[in-house]
């Protein structure tokens, strides 16, 4: 459904002719308005309802769950063309801010002070675990023991400190103990080799899923990203020893890792929200139930149906494990796609291998066209390009100047495209067709990609030698 508004009040005239491009979701469904630049909430909200077919007057809602005020103009409050507005008419109830301190009271009814952690803390905690990161690989590669055994002390005491349950921030920190425990294990192994560092990293995942269990057993809160921790971890030791095991080259190992990291960005959003059944199907009536009920006061008719502190729970839930898979999708592409090129040493299996890493990058990036979750979404395309990135220091210097000729004039070419798709989707533009197309080539370029893999691995040169 679309529509035009025409008379937006007397404050349209304010802002000249420009108009926004929205787009309404409300309980009757989405309507597509074209809404003067001069229009407040109120106006959007009659135009819903005379075209839904609305008793009343709905509340306007930003996609994040702001409520607009009613005489409030939507440039003011900074919505812009393309933006989704929700009309609800549900009561708003002001959520808690999580983000600021808090109190409660005690058990000896004194008034305790608790904060919650907020984006700074995630920052400065991810940036301790890249440090770590760094520690552990460069005192597995430093010549001097002292400060070898230095560093380990610091990334083991790093990890102790943080799966302990104190302090307001103990549940990121836990989150961040994990990869102190690997990189001290890393280091402790001290071990480089490109044919041994398959088994090595495993060892490290280990470590990682050790410590995330211990820091899910002491602490609940950390439930969801620690058995992402576990999970990645204990996949990529069982994964590494099985090659291992059957005496595999590591360029098995990096091409397996390589498209599970793939395959794991479009499966994980389908496990990540679960529903308990009691809140989708009312066993008393035997009546499937709405999920964006809410709870309500008790009346003749029934129950609660979903309270809302469940409903906030299970997004809460869904959504820590969407982002901690997306960084773990993140590390294993970063690792694996320069790790590849490198082990693919000749010519079949490097072809092979720079055309998995092609094809891996670009269903990063189509997978993460369809993510809603922000922090997701951009880990995604850091996955992807991180793969690009490995694959052009590959590729850039064995270019000959005829095929630099064809880089520049493709990359020009591309750059105006995007100009132009960026000037159209910022004034509203949307394409089904288009959206279709991705989906499309995001599952070609996946079983383009499996494919790939039996070339990258080497098993098509090891086929076609013993044919010849």
């Amino acid at each position: 459904m679309a529509g035009h508004l025409g008379g937006a009040g007397s404050r349209a005239g304010r802002r000249g002719d420009q108009s926004l491009a929205l787009t309404v979701h409300g309980p009757l469904g989405s309507i597509d308005l074209l809404v003067p630049a001069g229009a407040v909430a109120t106006d959007v909200a009659r135009e819903y309802a005379a075209q839904a077919g609305l008793p009343a007057i709905p509340l306007i809602y930003t996609e994040l769950g702001e409520p607009l005020a009613a005489d409030e103009l939507l440039v003011d409050h900074g919505v812009d063309s393309g933006d989704l507005l929700v009309a609800s008419t549900t009561v708003h109830r002001p959520p808690r801010d999580s983000s600021v301190r808090t109190t409660r009271r005690g058990p000896g009814g004194s008034l305790t002070s608790r904060a919650e952690a907020g984006p700074i803390s995630v920052l400065v905690l991810s940036l301790a675990a890249a440090v770590a990161v760094l520690a552990g690989w460069f005192a597995a590669r430093s010549a001097s023991d002292r400060l070898h055994d230095v560093a380990v002390d610091v990334l083991l005491v790093g990890a102790f400190l943080g799966v302990l349950p104190i302090g307001a921030y103990r549940h990121v920190r836990a989150l961040a103990a994990p990869a102190f425990a690997g990189a001290a294990a890393f280091a402790l192994l001290a071990e480089t080799d490109p044919e041994k560092l398959p088994l090595v990293l495993g060892i490290t995942g280990l470590a990682a899923a050790v410590a995330a269990a211990v820091a899910r057993a002491l602490d609940a809160g950390t439930d969801a990203a620690a058995r992402v921790w576990m999970a990645t971890g204990g996949g990529l030791f069982v994964l590494t020893s099985l090659a291992t095991l059957a005496d595999l080259p590591p360029r098995v190992t990096w091409s397996l890792l390589l498209v599970l990291a793939m395959l794991a960005a479009r499966v994980v959003p389908g496990l990540a929200v679960d529903v308990p059944d009691s809140f989708l199907i009312d066993m008393d009536r035997l009546a499937i139930t709405a999920w964006s009920a809410r709870e309500r006061p008790r009346s003749r008719r029934g129950r609660v149906v979903v309270p809302e502190a469940a409903v906030v729970a299970v997004a809460a839930r869904g959504s820590a494990i969407i982002t901690a898979s997306a960084a773990a999708v993140l590390a294993v592409s970063a690792v694996a796609s320069p790790l590849l090129l490198e082990a693919a040493d000749l010519p079949i299996d490097r072809v092979g291998a720079r055309v998995l890493v092609l094809l891996c990058g670009a269903g990063l990036l189509l997978s993460a066209r369809s993510y809603r979750h922000t922090a997701a979404r951009q880990l995604l395309r850091m996955a992807g390009l991180f793969s690009w990135v490995a694959l052009a220091r590959a590729v850039v210097p064995v270019l000959t100047d005829g095929q630099w000729l064809g880089v520049a004039v493709a990359a020009v070419a591309l750059a105006v495209l995007l100009v132009l798709v960026a000037v159209a989707t910022g004034r509203g533009w949307r394409s089904a067709w288009w959206s279709r197309r991705a989906e499309v080539a995001e599952g070609v370029v996946g079983s383009f990609a499996i494919a790939a893999v039996v070339v990258a691995a080497g098993f098509f040169r090891i086929l076609w030698e013993s044919t010849s």
